[in-house]
C-alpha cells in the first residue's frame, strides 16, 4: 500500500489554489469588456459593445465614417411607424466629462447628452417626406465624444421596419 504524498486536506488545498491561479490566468488574457448601448422598441432590446474605439484616443474622421456607414453585422431591432424608441447608454460611457449623441444614417438626431437615456414616443425615423418610398432598414448609431466634441467611440445598430 502508498502513502498519500498530502493529507486530503492539503490536497484540496492546493486543488483550490490551483483553480483560482488558472482562473485569474485566464482573466488576465481577456480584453476588457466596452461599456453597452441599447435600443429598445416596445418589449424588445437589444444591447452591443462599441466595435469602432481607440482606447480612450480620438477616432479620425475616416474611421468615424466607416463605423456610421460600413456596419454590416450590426444587432438589428425591428421598428414599426410611431414606436417608442428608447436609447440608452452605460454611465461609464459619459463619466468624465464625456457624452454622447444618436446618428441616424449618417446624420446627428440628437445633440451631445450626458444623460443616459433617451425616449422619443411616436417618433417615425422612416419618415420621407413625401419623396419616395421608405427604405427597409437604417443604420442607428451611439457616438461617444469628449469634452472637445471629438469621437471617442461607436456602437452600431440596424433598425428594421416592422411591416
Amino acid at each position: 500500500m502508498t502513502a498519500p504524498l498530502f493529507p486530503g486536506r492539503a490536497r484540496r488545498s492546493v486543488a483550490a489554489l490551483g483553480a483560482v491561479s488558472a482562473g485569474l490566468l485566464l482573466l488576465s488574457a481577456c480584453d476588457k469588456p466596452t461599456p453597452l448601448a441599447t435600443v429598445t422598441v416596445g418589449s424588445s432590446s437589444v444591447s452591443a459593445e462599441s466595435e469602432c474605439r481607440a482606447d480612450g484616443q480620438e477616432l479620425s474622421m475616416d474611421k468615424v465614417q466607416e463605423c456610421l456607414t460600413g456596419r454590416k453585422d450590426a444587432k438589428t431591432i425591428e421598428y414599426g411607424r410611431g414606436d417608442t424608441l428608447r436609447l440608452g447608454v452605460e454611465p461609464k460611457i459619459v463619466e468624465d466629462g464625456k457624452k454622447w449623441q444618436a446618428v441616424l444614417d449618417g446624420q446627428p438626431i440628437t445633440e451631445p447628452s450626458a444623460n443616459t437615456y433617451r425616449s422619443f414616443a411616436g417618433a417615425d425615423v422612416f419618415a420621407t417626406g413625401g419623396q419616395g418610398e421608405a427604405p427597409q432598414s437604417k443604420m442607428l448609431s451611439f457616438v461617444q465624444v469628449g469634452e472637445d466634441g471629438k469621437p471617442l467611440a461607436v456602437w452600431s445598430f440596424k433598425l428594421k421596419l416592422k411591416k
